[in-house]
């Protein structure tokens, strides 16, 4: 072999495997909000344990490490706690998944005081405690209901500093989304007993949530020259039941390895400064780029639901 030829052909090895490496470095974190169910009335117990089932048998074929934040107030009917309802947050734990704080019965931050907050934390993982303790899996992240992390700096700083001193890390959201209104728009339709619409329901979610991606890589890209590894939030309900298998395959489709909230957070980009405050619940990116000084333009051409999906949902979202 001609000594070009071989400097020609190492060359090539060398950018084949640069190129393997790199797609190999594209990671995701499941997450998955409103344990032990999004709209636990909306289901019988049958079908509250159909929906958990769903959900942990796709995780499980893909092997996706996930973590499901808990409302513990869903845990109770008429104040009395349910052991039906206790038994689906043993099954996540039984399956090896993971389990954080979403408070005890989701409000925002914005509405309440610090103590009173500190107070739905604290009541908010008193049985997830006790079952994670039976699994030697403690609770050790917290995910912000509507993802407020306060509407000023003081209030921001101040549930920052008791998170810390309590022992829970803040969960971020790189890959926010508006699945939860493909959701209620997908319950309407189990309602209506409409197979075709859940299917156009079904394909349009998948799309819509492969341009949020898609999107959020470009955002990835301008903050950083590179695709930070993400924290994908979606929620316990009959969508993510049918569905999360589908939208699992699109994630592998574009490269992804599903990795956990651990994993992800190694990535130096959430070191980054974050000084926004406000009523909105955004990404962790869209703070980052307005802490940063970005207005306007950076931040257009966002994916957002089809007109069909917010009437079927009955929501109104600017």
């Amino acid at each position: 072999m001609k000594p070009l030829f071989r400097i020609l052909l190492f060359s090539a090895l060398i950018i084949l495997l640069q190129s393997a490496s790199f797609a190999q470095q594209k990671k995701v974190c499941f997450t998955i909000d409103d344990l032990p169910l999004q709209r636990p009335g909306w289901y019988d117990q049958k079908g509250q344990l159909k929906i958990t089932d769903g959900i942990l048998s796709a995780l499980k074929l893909y092997q996706i490490p996930a973590i499901g934040f808990v409302n513990e107030e869903s845990l109770y009917i008429d104040d009395k706690l349910n052991p039906a309802r206790k038994h689906l947050l043993e099954r996540w734990l039984q399956e090896g998944m993971e389990l954080g704080n979403h408070t005890y019965s989701h409000p925002s931050y914005n509405n309440t005081n610090l103590a009173e907050f500190a107070e739905e934390i604290q009541k908010g993982q008193l049985v997830c405690d006790e079952l994670c303790k039976t699994y030697n899996r403690p609770i050790r992240y917290f995910r912000h209901p509507f993802l407020n992390r306060g509407n000023t700096q003081p209030k921001v700083d101040s549930l920052a500093a008791y998170l810390k001193s309590i022992g829970l890390i803040e969960a971020p959201v790189t890959i926010d989304n508006s699945e939860w209104i493909f959701a209620f728009a997908y319950d309407s339709a189990c309602n209506a007993k409409n197979e075709t619409l859940k299917d156009s329901l079904a394909k349009d979610y998948i799309i819509y949530m492969e341009q949020k991606l898609h999107w959020f890589e470009d955002m990835s890209q301008k903050l950083f020259n590179r695709n930070i590894s993400h924290v994908m939030l979606c929620h316990a309900n009959a969508l993510c039941a049918d569905h999360l298998k589908d939208l699992a395959a699109m994630y592998k489709r574009n490269g992804y390895s599903f990795v956990t909230l651990e994993e992800v957070l190694k990535d130096e980009a959430y070191l980054s400064e974050d000084h926004y405050y406000g009523r909105s619940g955004i990404s962790w990116i869209d703070r980052w780029a307005m802490t940063r000084g970005f207005k306007g333009d950076f931040f257009k051409g966002e994916p957002d639901c089809p007109v069909y999906v917010k009437m079927l949902a009955k929501v109104s979202y600017e």
